[in-house]
């Protein structure tokens, strides 16, 4: 045992990501599922007050099923996560502000990234702090760097915030549970974890991509939305600190070596050669940058099946998602749409 790490020198070490297989075995449900409405870079969906919300850049829209998005409201900064407990509406934005219901509302200093909120059945208001070095906006960066800096946060009824756990890996999204328990989705860690009185236990592990938000399902399970998919070439450059920084100092963010939301939209893009392509086809089974994928998941938060959009599918980059009177509706960042497809089919 003593002699391991000497060894590690010579045998170096596997670069290996979970298989899609099992409840995550690919399909081709997210394309063919029915489109709900279209909108530009849609990231956060919510219901509040009989509306399901939805929100693109720094403008709020209310969603009706075969028409054109209602432009509700539009803020300062990008919204960067949305809220409701049916009454109150809480929206974060990109500079690190929330409101509620219109009025500013205080928060500590160090939070400047809110990436995911959520009210539990007590009133409770749950946030996630992204990270203390970086926007929202600017998560590649701050997985390019491999940094562990985020944080989770809670505000009891006419109380004040005050932190429940930190040095997580980019939190991103919330499930309240019962008791304060919270489930919460670490997405440079490619995990769910349960926090309970400050103590974090992982609950979902290895997964094949980066977990975004979170909603509860009818029967006391849940929705995930995983925003990109793993592959090893990315897991190589994050074990590179030298190149990849070199590579962040000299080209453009959007043909960096890094998962995105979307992808295949320019020649200087990585990823795009005869592994990729063969003789003018997009190999559906090829590494990818970009991918769509929500997971199913029981009351006990284990997976049970999934819908896809695949490497040579158009509806990538899944941030946000909501279950509205037993149907769910998918925002597609990278596709532009919100979706409303058919469960039953995807099992």
């Amino acid at each position: 045992m003593i002699f391991d790490p000497i060894l590690d020198i010579f045998r170096g070490k596997a670069i290996t990501v979970p298989p899609l297989d099992g409840a995550f075995r690919p399909n081709t449900a997210l394309d063919e599922a029915p489109l709900h409405n279209e909108l530009d870079a849609v990231d956060n969906l919510c219901l509040h007050d009989g509306k399901v919300l939805a929100s693109s850049g720094a403008t709020l829209f209310a969603l009706t099923e075969g028409s054109a998005p209602e432009q509700l409201e539009t803020f300062p900064a990008e919204i960067t996560a949305l809220a409701s407990d049916g009454t109150s509406l809480a929206v974060a934005l990109d500079d690190g502000s929330l409101i509620e219901d219109g009025t500013p509302a205080k928060t500590p200093d160090t939070i400047t990234c809110i990436t995911a909120l959520a009210y539990a059945p007590d009133g409770t208001l749950w946030l996630t702090n992204g990270s203390d070095r970086h926007k929202a906006s600017a998560w590649v960066v701050d997985l390019m760097e491999k940094n562990a800096a985020g944080s989770l946060w809670r505000r009891a009824p006419d109380g004040a915030f005050e932190s429940v756990a930190s040095g997580l890996a980019w939190p991103n999204g919330l499930l309240p549970r019962t008791n304060g328990v919270v489930a919460v989705s670490e997405s440079w860690k490619h995990r769910l974890i349960r926090v309970e009185n400050g103590k974090i236990t992982p609950i979902l592990r290895h997964l094949p991509g980066y977990p975004a938000r979170l909603a509860p399902s009818h029967d006391g399970g849940a929705w995930l939305a995983l925003f990109a998919p793993r592959n090893r070439l990315v897991e190589l450059v994050l074990q590179e600190k030298h190149y990849r920084f070199d590579m962040m100092e000299s080209i453009p963010p959007d043909y960096w070596i890094a998962p995105a939301l979307s992808s295949g939209n320019s020649f200087l893009e990585p990823l795009q050669c005869g592994a990729i392509r063969t003789m003018g086809i997009h190999k559906p089974w090829s590494p990818t940058r970009s991918y769509g994928l929500v997971a199913r998941l029981d009351e006990n938060m284990v997976p049970t099946y999934s819908l896809h959009s695949r490497a040579d599918g158009q509806r990538h980059g899944v941030c946000s998602l909501i279950e509205e009177n037993g149907k769910l509706l998918v925002g597609v960042r990278g596709g532009n749409c919100i979706l409303a497809p058919d469960t039953e089919e995807a099992k």
